[in-house]
């Protein structure tokens, strides 16, 4: 890449704006109060503010190999209490998405050095839903489908946690698990019923 045409770009997305918004950048100046957290994969074809058509202020970002929420990473807890306790957003998306090569990655039984207790968290989640995925023939839509588990599974580690916990009590935040379809650029909505699921985790891991 020549990095000089980055820079190029830059000047003319500066007079894009400011041909349709002369306070554009005065405005952003101001700060930012979004409404939406996204977590999703560092994938450099999932662009978070791009699939979603919104743009700069609109979502607080934060992306990871294969949209991971760990409750001892200190840079995903950070970004989640942030957001929800200082930025105040209502809603909290975990996106995964298809060709995922960190959960492919996970599927293999290979030493990955350094990747080992990373992907070892995806290898819990086929471990958990181990019966349901051996039982699809077919590698490709298991692979799909580990992809959608492993959403769902770091959603659940979000409403284990306290801030998230906190903020769907008292003011209705609501948690989300999404799918970018690469290969067709739909964004899918997963539908997981968060509300059981916290019921049904409740007694281990409410918090007041």
């Amino acid at each position: 890449m020549n990095l000089d045409r980055v820079f190029k770009n830059n000047k003319q997305w500066i007079k894009d704006k400011l041909a349709t918004d002369a306070k554009y950048f005065e405005n952003l100046g101001e700060g930012q109060s979004p409404e939406l957290l996204f977590i999703g994969c560092s994938d450099s074809r999932v662009t978070a503010e791009e699939l979603m058509g919104l743009g700069p202020g609109e979502v607080f970002v934060h992306r990871n190999i294969a949209n991971m929420v760990i409750s001892i990473d200190l840079n995903v807890m950070s970004v989640v209490n942030y957001a929800v306790e200082h930025l105040k957003v209502n809603h909290v998306v975990v996106c995964g998405h298809y060709a995922c090569g960190g959960v492919k990655a996970a599927m293999q039984s290979a030493d990955l050095g350094l990747l080992n207790p990373w992907l070892r968290n995806i290898r819990d989640v086929y471990r958990i839903h181990k019966t349901e995925l051996n039982a699809i023939p077919d590698e490709e839509k298991k692979y799909e489908r580990l992809v959608e588990l492993n959403v769902q599974e770091q959603c659940v580690n979000l409403i284990k946690t306290a801030a998230v916990q906190k903020a769907a009590r008292e003011r209705g935040l609501k948690v989300h698990g999404w799918v970018f379809d690469v290969h067709t650029g739909e964004l899918i909505d997963l539908k997981i019923d968060f509300e059981n699921i916290l019921e049904s985790i409740r007694e281990i891991y409410h918090l007041d």
